[in-house]
């Protein structure tokens, strides 16, 4: 038994407003697997479509980590 009620319906997650930093940082976060998508796609405000759009264009103009070959 809770001492506390939560309504569930009400429940609502407060969006942050999307800036070049925070882009970038989600970025790297991703680029350097420091971040999962969900998670990146909160820390900058966007959604997980929008930030998989963005960070296509980011691997372009970046190198891979390692050669494998």
């Amino acid at each position: 038994m809770s001492l506390l009620q939560v309504n569930k319906n009400k429940l609502t997650e407060v969006s942050k407003k999307t800036t070049p930093e925070n882009v970038r940082e989600a970025h790297e976060g991703l680029y350097h697997a420091t971040m999962n998508l969900p998670e990146a796609a909160r820390h900058c405000g966007m959604t997980q479509r929008e930030l998989k759009m963005t960070f296509w264009e980011y691997l372009k103009y970046h190198p891979a980590l390692h050669d494998w070959e």
